[in-house]
């Protein structure tokens, strides 16, 4: 049985990294892509050492090109593809009259632009499979925090652009879902906590957010990427799934019961 072939965007750290290494245990041959050349470096040494067939490949995701390109390397090296976990995204910080232009238009088309470049690029050879795409999304593509415009808009129009592919393609045998983490223990989480004045207090206040008590571990959200790209949810498809702790189903400002 020829083994499966994924394409991951963000490989480098991260949900992406924690994606690549789930998938790699399946058995999965897989295509790497990310723009951090040196992290990608040492993934594929990791992966060298396990004996996982993978392929990496430097690329921007908001340049339609380095999409293609990785689509391509898929095909020309593993013959298909059967499945992509898009994964890379960037966070900044700004209300609708604070954020710059570029710094709008520089995350919408990193984490929302680049989805729609990669989904175009690894359709044809998904309808040839009837495999499956999974967008990164948010909690922030169903609710806001304060300050975030940018990128609430784009993880938001991220759950639209999955709806219509999840419409588009079902005919075709192609599924498309998406994945809203909560606070999930990443470089991006941490990189964004380091600006604070007391890293560690902000660190408390986001456990204390998710009714679980701490951040998410990137495996965890991996592990459900995992699921919505196998055959196991082969009936799920135009669905956004939390992995977020409960941060979502509890109404903010209840107070906590005390053990």
């Amino acid at each position: 049985m020829t083994s499966k072939v994924y394409l991951v965007t963000g490989a480098a750290k991260g949900i992406g990294e924690a994606v690549v290494h789930k998938l790699a245990k399946s058995g999965a041959a897989l295509i790497c892509l990310d723009i951090d050349e040196s992290g990608l470096s040492e993934l594929a040494v990791k992966l060298q050492a396990l004996g996982v067939r993978a392929e990496t490949v430097v690329g921007d995701v908001s340049n339609p090109a380095d999409c293609d390109g990785a689509v391509k390397r898929a095909l020309s090296v593993f013959g298909r593809l059967d499945g992509l976990s898009h994964n890379a995204g960037i966070q900044r910080y700004g209300s609708a009259l604070s954020t710059p232009h570029e710094v709008w238009n520089e995350v919408l088309s990193v984490n929302l632009s680049s989805a729609y470049y990669m989904a175009q690029a690894a359709l044809p050879a998904l309808i040839e499979t009837r495999g499956s795409i999974v967008l990164m999304g948010s909690v922030q593509s169903l609710a806001s925090q304060s300050n975030v415009a940018a990128y609430t808009a784009s993880k938001h129009g991220l759950v639209g652009l999955m709806k219509s592919i999840a419409v588009d393609f079902a005919s075709q045998g192609v599924r498309c879902n998406a994945v809203a983490p909560g606070s999930v223990d990443t470089p991006m989480l941490r990189d964004a906590v380091a600006l604070a004045d007391d890293p560690e207090a902000v660190m408390r206040t986001i456990r204390g957010m998710h009714p679980l008590g701490r951040a998410a571990a990137s495996g965890e959200v991996a592990n459900v990427v995992s699921f919505l790209l196998s055959e196991e949810a082969s009936f799920v498809t135009g669905e956004t799934v939390r992995v977020d702790g409960g941060l979502l189903t509890i109404i903010g400002g209840s107070p906590k019961e005390e053990k």
